[in-house]
């Protein structure tokens, strides 16, 4: 079930001294600084990220250009110019999420829509929380637990300080995390009547993978976990975004997904959550992390579109 992990003196070895302060940095710049100054400097954060991680910025173009096929090259280069920003803001915002107060989340933060996912918990019935690595994803989860608390699918991290800080800051409000590969818990969390948090938008390889639509790439690499999922428990699909607008962040939650989905049919999973992903995605097109490889896992023949 879900994972613990508690403090020990080993963490206090120098070695992860460095891990510490940047940590204790960022709570404290998050907590001292107006948020307009916060938006501010992860812009310019994003800004100088962007002139060191150059491969990245093509990562991010060729991924735009595939999905968009429409877009023009000056159009291409704004927008990730633009992602390259909220990359910034994303840093900020992880500290905003972990360290902040209640009362400064919800003055920020808004909800449309949350009736159909509160109604799930009447009927005692699991939802597969469909969510996508939009940048702002942290305070998705941040404002989710205002309302409506739940398991996150996450992947431990391998520093055991970051990992310590990382999970005390997404269980701190009343989440709790299960680690990406205990496939046996989530379906028990959703067989429970409980809320699983579950990002299916990026290529996790060629294992367990099927080939659906995702904007204008007819065959992306797409989990087949999905399917798995809804139909070992027949839970509600629904998913939430994360749109920040005048400086205000509004969680859209959408209607339930499992009637359109076939049972037993991983191919029409991942195409209904493709389309899904699609509309949250265009929502703000440049908020979602096209600096993932999205597309490097290719059907049998087809040549590496990173190359």
């Amino acid at each position: 079930m879900p994972t613990h992990y508690s403090f020990s003196l080993r963490l206090l070895t120098p070695k992860y001294w460095p891990t510490w302060f940047g940590f204790l940095l960022l709570a404290f710049i998050v907590n001292i600084l107006p948020y307009l100054l916060l938006r501010q400097l992860g812009y310019i954060i994003g800004l100088l990220t962007m002139h060191i991680l150059k491969k990245r910025y093509r990562v991010a173009k060729c991924n735009l250009k595939l999905c968009f096929p429409e877009y023009s090259e000056n159009k291409c280069g704004r927008i990730v110019k633009k992602n390259f920003q909220y990359t910034g803001m994303a840093l900020i915002e992880t500290g905003m999420a972990w360290f902040w107060p209640e009362w400064r989340t919800r003055r920020i933060s808004s909800v449309i829509g949350k009736e159909m996912l509160l109604k799930q918990e009447e009927n005692n019935r699991g939802v597969l929380v469909i969510c996508s690595h939009h940048l702002n994803f942290e305070m998705t989860a941040r404002i989710f637990s205002q309302f409506a608390k739940g398991y996150g699918v996450y992947r431990p991290h391998s520093n055991p300080v970051y990992e310590f800080i990382q999970h005390r800051g997404r269980t701190r409000n009343g989440h709790q995390m299960i680690d990406r590969k205990d496939i046996k818990s989530m379906l028990k969390v959703l067989k429970k009547g409980d809320r699983l948090w579950y990002l299916p938008d990026h290529d996790y390889g060629p294992h367990n993978s099927i080939f659906a639509p995702f904007f204008a790439v007819e065959q992306a690499a797409s989990t087949a976990g999905s399917s798995v999922l809804i139909d070992a428990t027949r839970c509600a699909v629904i998913s939430g975004v994360t749109v920040v607008e005048n400086n205000h962040y509004t969680l859209h939650v959408g209607n339930d997904l499992s009637n359109k989905i076939e049972r037993r049919n991983p191919l029409s999973a991942a195409s209904i959550l493709n389309q899904e992903l699609e509309n949250m995605i265009n929502r703000d097109i440049p908020a979602w992390m096209w600096l993932h490889k999205r597309f490097k896992t290719r059907p049998k023949g087809l040549k590496d579109v990173y190359s």
